[in-house]
């Protein structure tokens, strides 16, 4: 999937350039954090935790495996 969010550069508040690394979020847990606000989002149904999480995960999961077709 690849990062999501990564930055290689950026400026300070004067506008000078500086150097800034950072690898930023998985895509995985991008689409995970996605696919968790949706499933929050539905007040008729509650789940425990860890069906919430493991289902953003599947969803993410999947989200990838048709990104990559």
């Amino acid at each position: 999937g690849g990062p999501a969010f990564p930055t290689e550069q950026g400026y300070d508040y004067r506008g000078e350039r500086i150097v800034s690394v950072s690898p930023g979020m998985t895509l995985r847990d991008y689409f995970a954090g996605k696919a968790l606000a949706g499933l929050l989002g539905n007040p008729e149904r509650y789940y425990t935790i860890d069906a919430y999480v493991s289902g953003a995960y599947k969803m993410a999961d999947a989200m990838i495996a048709e990104r990559a077709k």
